[in-house]
């Protein structure tokens, strides 16, 4: 998919793109992935952006629609306050001020991983400590999917993978959530023809 085609099957009404990625991020890649968040901001006009607020490619990615707009850039974060001086975005969910156990389908779906499913059960119940804490940042990965309150789910997702070692920790489960859920996906093979 080129950028044109990208633009026309995504800059409409309530459409929600992902941009993230690994924490790793290579220094000549860098400015590439804050080039590409410019890029779609000054491109679109209807796209609003999502993000996880997380070191390396979601920063960097942020960085870039934010320097245009970024009142069309949402985080959700797994607590209030997660990396607060990092945050660029208009808009923040913070998950710890959700009430979970009315978002069935995103704890369903974030339990999908059977070594981790006891922790989301824990977190929602209100449990905080060191184990949980991990279920929050799948909790929030999923979420950034699905949705949660009023925030609606993604409509297509653009990720910095690691090409050697792809599908691998949160952006890997990011990336499969969004197949299981057929959000196209679109890593740096793709987007990096774009800049």
């Amino acid at each position: 998919m080129n950028l044109r085609l990208f633009i026309e099957q995504f800059d409409v009404a309530d459409s929600i793109v992902l941009l993230e990625g690994k924490r790793l991020v290579s220094d000549a890649d860098k400015p590439r992935l804050v080039e590409l968040g410019k890029l779609l901001a000054q491109s679109t006009q209807n796209i609003i952006f999502r993000s996880g607020n997380a070191p390396g490619a979601d920063q960097y990615f942020s960085e870039g629609v934010a320097f245009v707009d970024s009142e069309r850039l949402q985080v959700i974060t797994p607590y209030e306050g997660h990396r607060k001086k990092h945050n660029v975005a208009g808009y923040t969910l913070a998950l710890d001020q959700q009430s979970l156990l009315a978002e069935s389908e995103l704890v369903y779906a974030a339990k999908n991983n059977p070594s981790t499913a006891k922790l989301v059960d824990d977190f929602v119940a209100g449990e905080r400590n060191k184990n949980t804490i991990k279920a929050a940042y799948i909790i929030r990965d999923t979420a950034k999917v699905l949705g949660c309150g009023d925030w609606g789910p993604a409509t297509a997702g653009l990720f910095y993978d690691d090409l050697a070692n792809p599908l691998k920790g949160g952006t890997g489960h990011t990336m499969l959530l969004c197949r299981k859920f057929q959000i196209p996906v679109f890593d740096q093979k793709i987007w990096f023809e774009w800049i």
